[in-house]
């Protein structure tokens, strides 16, 4: 509530050519507000995958672009599993050799895991397997492209964006209509609508979830029914709410930002579910993972395998944890995918 004004205050009233400079500012300050430490983290990552691009894009021999891909994919993956996966991994291990007794790996240390890496690592990796796929040309300016990382309003919790959308918002940046009313006007209303989703409803339903939740074994089966309900709800505002704040927040600058669910409750089964929900998340896994392990190209039982890999792998993105992997298989076997 203070730091937007600000920055959008600022934002309008610079010369045009030092837009694109102050946004980055603004980004990197915002993330850094969190832990300072860390910004060196998505520095390095946002670098790794510059040059990544641009080596791509300069190789002739699709073997060396595959290399040179698979190199950036394994950097970038390593430091998600690093930060996100390390402590399941040890946990996992020695809960399998405790069984015999046994310690393997004595846990000595705890990671704290950086806000948003899951959502720049996947849009970072986007951009460098668009560029291998020849979709679009590798970004030249570094500045350009750190902010396309780093784009504050949703740098944090998405939405996952494409580089094919927002990259030419960005280099278009010194181009915008800045004054430009009734789109200033539906970007705050799109704001004041996701305040209202997180504030008023999800934070309210969480009040009532907690406490039936944290002592289940007093409420009865109605009330733990009504519980799971108003969790369905308190989730969906809550996501949601935040998606459409940094729709809002993009809006007002002149940034048209994907919208990340579209009422996903009135889905008229689980396929079309998926469409409507964390929108830019479950079309990055068919594009990005789903198409390139073969699709439903391979027969039956390739395609089922293939939708097994992506929702244990859409559950694991979710949490490092195994309810998070069984949530993310479970919805695997009734689910089918359009491609």
């Amino acid at each position: 509530m203070v730091f937007f004004p600000i920055v959008v205050f600022i934002y309008f009233i610079i010369p045009k050519k030092i837009r694109q400079i102050w946004l980055l500012v603004a980004s990197y300050y915002f993330y850094m507000s969190w832990n300072p430490k860390y910004s060196i983290l998505i520095a390095v990552s946002t670098i790794i995958t510059y040059v990544v691009g641009l080596q791509i894009s300069k190789v002739e021999t699709n073997k060396k672009k595959k290399l040179i891909l698979t190199a950036g994919i394994i950097f970038s993956l390593a430091i998600l599993g690093l930060f996100k996966y390390l402590g399941f991994f040890i946990n996992m291990v020695n809960g399998v050799f405790s069984h015999f007794g046994i310690i393997v790996i004595e846990r000595k240390f705890d990671l704290l895991l950086p806000v948003g890496i899951s959502f720049y690592t996947f849009q970072a990796l986007g951009y460098i397997i668009d560029i291998y796929r020849n979709d679009i040309e590798p970004e030249k300016n570094l500045l350009r492209y750190v902010l396309y990382v780093s784009f504050f309003p949703q740098l944090v919790a998405g939405p996952i964006e494409r580089s094919k959308n927002l990259l030419p918002q960005i280099r278009d940046a010194q181009k915008m209509n800045l004054w430009d009313f009734k789109r200033v006007h539906h970007g705050l209303c799109l704001m004041l609508w996701g305040f209202f989703l997180k504030l008023v409803i999800a934070d309210r339903a969480a009040l009532l979830t907690k406490t039936v939740f944290n002592n289940y074994q007093a409420y009865g089966f109605l009330e733990i029914i009504l519980g799971a309900i108003l969790f369905a709800i308190q989730i969906y505002a809550d996501f949601g709410g935040y998606s459409e704040i940094a729709r809002g927040c993009a809006m007002v600058m002149g940034f048209d930002l994907m919208k990340n669910f579209r009422e996903p409750y009135l889905a008229i089964d689980i396929r079309d579910f998926w469409h409507r929900w964390h929108v830019s998340l479950t079309s990055w896994f068919p594009d990005y993972l789903y198409i390139p392990l073969g699709g439903n190209r391979k027969g039956e039982i390739r395609k089922y395998i293939n939708i097994v890999i992506v929702f244990f792998l859409s559950g694991l993105w979710h949490g490092a944890s195994w309810n998070f992997v069984g949530w993310g298989d479970s919805w695997s076997l009734p689910c089918d995918l359009k491609y």
